[in-house]
Parts: structure tokens; sequence; C-alpha cells
């Protein structure tokens, strides 16, 4: 009995890991791209860290707005729906996470969702939450949406932050 329920458990474990950090063949450019929900370390793939690589480590943040982020809000949490297809999240999603690992955002509350160019991934409902360009960066308090951030910052990613949590 002991063997069947840890063979059960393997299994279930396996069939989910394999719904993270799924990939797929652009249909327009025939290159690689995540689709669905993805971690930090799919941008470890060769596909993606290039420029991952490249932008998160040439972008210099204000620090002084990266210190004053304010974390604290009861139950904060962020979305981040993007698509390794776009330029735009190509730039905003690694200096995205700079900021965040800067500012000590907890990991736990960040859900990272990698969308195709008609802005759906499995499991995930980009109308419901109206995504329509992408990056969409959506802060929470709990079920509330605070403020979002789409495609490009107004002015820079923690400053378009810091605005978004001091509206609180």
């Amino acid at each position: 009995m002991k063997i069947f329920l840890i063979t059960i458990i393997l299994l279930t474990s396996m069939i989910y890991a394999q719904d993270i950090n799924k990939t797929t063949t652009d249909e327009k450019t025939g290159k690689t791209m995540l689709t669905g929900l993805t971690t930090r370390e799919a941008f470890k793939d060769t596909a993606f860290a290039g420029w991952f690589e490249d932008e998160y480590a040439n972008y210099e943040p204000d620090i002084t707005v990266v210190d004053s982020l304010n974390w604290q809000i009861t139950n904060l949490k962020m979305l981040v729906v993007y698509g390794t297809w776009c330029s735009d999240s190509r730039r905003e999603v690694p200096r995205l996470l700079k900021i965040l690992d800067l500012s000590m955002f907890p990991a736990e509350k960040l859900t990272l969702i990698a969308v195709d160019r008609k802005k759906q991934a499995e499991g995930f409902d980009a109308a419901s939450k109206d995504i329509q360009l992408v990056p969409t960066v959506i802060v929470y308090s709990g079920d509330k949406e605070l403020g979002r951030i789409i495609e490009t910052p107004g002015e820079t990613l923690e400053k378009d932050i810091f605005k978004i949590l001091s509206a609180k």
C-alpha cells in the first residue's frame, strides 16, 4: 500500500510539474516561446536567457524609489502576463524582476503567466483580466486590483509601482 501511495504522489507531482514553464513553437517565427504558468527558472532556458540576462543586468532602476516600495500591504500579490515573443515583454519583465529582487518582494506573491500571440494560455482566462496588451502587470490587495501597468510604464516601472502602492 505504501508503494502505491508513493507512486501516486510521484506521478501526480510529475503531471503538475509539466504544466509549469511549458514551451511551444511560435507559428509566426518558428522560435520557442513559453505559455502558461511560468517561474523564473524558465528564463534560464537558452531560448530566453540571452535577452533576459542582458536586460536584467543592464537595467539601472532608481534605487531611492526601489528602496521606498512598501510591500507590507495586506494580502498583496502581483500578476504579470507577458509574451516571450513580445519585445515590450522582453524589455520590461527582466526589469520588473530586478526591481522586485532589489526591493525584497516576496517571491511567493508573484504569478507569471506567458501567453501566445492571441493572448491565450492553457488554464488562464485573459479576457476575465482584460488583458489586451503585454506585458500587463497587475497589483492586487486580496482580490481588489490596486492598479496595473500595461505594455510600457508611464514613467519607469519602479515609479509606476510606487504610485500604485501609494494610492492604496
